[in-house]
């Protein structure tokens, strides 16, 4: 039986690799390393926990810390751990530093390289997830696409196609096996107005929140909205430190601690809105049919955009208000959802990993 490691390290990567281990798990033997790159139980443990995925077998512990850093520590403590495995196969997932590592580790080892969710592209190298992605579809043996954008991308860039297996959105399978759940969520008294509208928010990525004008602004504009709708914002670690360091206080806004992915998937279904930086909910609302407001100039996920319901609007904090306030009217495009985003994505990986 072929002997698969599953490599993940943070958040986005726990939904993907739940929808492959399941179908997977008769298939091949499987071994979890969890890099560690989340470490905070809010960020990590409880997802495995909801998303049903087993303690992993290992966990590197790298913790935080720049770029370079974290990419160094992961190869540096997977090496020898990959040479005692002797894996047929690894698999990545996504576009976090564990990734990327995971990947320069294999092509190192002669150790065959899985990526699931391959080919997408922002055009934009400032994302230090774009050079992840590129750096990764080029050292891949086989590049599980999500979308037919992304084998687009992926043959323009001179990747035979018989590398290329495209196979739908793992993110959907994980959602809709859950959904069920999530519906069945009750917040505590004051989170959530009861049949009342509201606006979900999610902001982390630096460009967003590490600068103290930007921050200041985006949390002004949101506490504006908040006067007229809920504003409900579970803070991750990252976007709460930077609030804290910039004295930032809101009024209206309903700050939260981050929430697990049924809590957070529980609030997005019943969402008016969703305005987000994250690549993740972008997908998610596209299928769930809400209005996402993207707040970046850019995105590796443009099928949300041209057949979903995500518009991006960068910076210009003027139009976010807008085009929040067009949500909360109930005049937002229904959009559709793209092809095989049809909660069997995880099987065909499984099946096509049995076949190697």
């Amino acid at each position: 039986m072929i002997h698969v490691v599953q490599l993940v390290g943070a958040r986005p990567n726990f939904m993907k690799v739940a929808a492959v281990h399941r179908p997977l798990r008769p298939l091949a033997r499987q071994t979890l390393i969890h890099t560690g790159q989340h470490y905070d139980d809010a960020m990590s443990r409880v997802f495995f926990e909801q998303l049903g995925l087993p303690d992993p077998d290992l966990n590197l512990e790298i913790g935080s810390g720049t770029h370079a850093t974290q990419t160094a520590q992961v190869m540096m403590k997977l090496e020898p751990e990959l040479l005692r495995l002797k894996p047929d196969l690894v698999v990545v997932y996504g576009d976090v530093n564990s990734t990327l590592a995971g990947a320069l580790v294999c092509s190192k080892l002669c150790i065959p390289i899985g990526h699931v969710e391959s080919g997408l592209r922002s055009r934009d190298r400032t994302m230090p997830e774009e050079v992840n992605r590129i750096v990764t579809d080029a050292l891949a043996d086989i590049l599980f696409t999500p979308s037919v954008d992304a084998n687009d991308n992926l043959k323009a860039e001179g990747v035979n196609a018989d590398r290329i297996r495209f196979v739908g959105n793992v993110m959907i399978d994980t959602l809709i096996r859950l959904l069920p759940f999530a519906e069945q969520i009750e917040f505590p008294d004051g989170l959530v107005p009861a049949h009342e509208p509201y606006i979900l928010v999610t902001l982390h990525r630096p460009s967003n929140v590490d600068q103290p004008e930007t921050v200041h602004g985006l949390m002004r504009v949101l506490d504006e909205l908040a006067r007229d709708v809920a504003v409900i914002f579970p803070v991750h670690p990252r976007t709460r430190a930077r609030l804290a360091e910039g004295r930032i206080v809101v009024e209206h806004v309903r700050l939260c601690d981050p929430l697990g992915y049924l809590q957070f998937l529980a609030l997005q279904r019943r969402a008016t809105a969703v305005i987000t930086d994250s690549g993740g909910v972008q997908e998610e609302t596209t299928f769930l049919g809400v209005p996402c407001i993207t707040v970046r100039s850019s995105t590796e996920r443009p099928i949300t955009v041209t057949l979903g319901t995500n518009v991006l609007v960068g910076n210009d904090l003027e139009r976010l208000v807008v085009e929040a306030r067009v949500a909360c009217n109930g005049l937002w495009r229904r959009g559709s959802i793209p092809p095989l985003w049809d909660g069997c994505s995880g099987d065909r990986i499984a099946r096509a990993i049995a076949g190697l």
